[in-house]
């Protein structure tokens, strides 16, 4: 029984921690960024609950989302789903 309720606990402490990471809320575009003649990529800040601001790049007509000013790391194909990655990373 009283695994029972030390298991319940930990479960509970865990989902607790989930809803107090940082969170997006917002992203904000800033610029075009032309590099090597007719490649493109647009500038984007995500801004964090815990008041974190994170460089994100989206590529290829913004069907590329990716952390970092201008790199092709830690991508994926949506906003929001980079925008949580980044926010989580912190």
């Amino acid at each position: 029984m009283r695994k029972i309720f030390k298991s319940i606990g930990l479960s509970v402490c865990l989902v607790s921690l989930n809803t107090h990471a940082a969170q997006p809320k917002s992203v904000r575009y800033i610029e075009d960024v032309i590099i090597q003649g007719d490649q493109m990529y647009a500038y984007y800040i995500v801004k964090c609950s815990n008041g974190v601001h994170i460089d994100v790049s989206a590529w290829n007509e913004r069907k590329l989302w990716c952390i970092g000013n201008g790199e092709k790391t830690d991508c994926k194909k949506k906003q929001i789903k980079i925008a949580k990655l980044a926010c989580k990373g912190v």
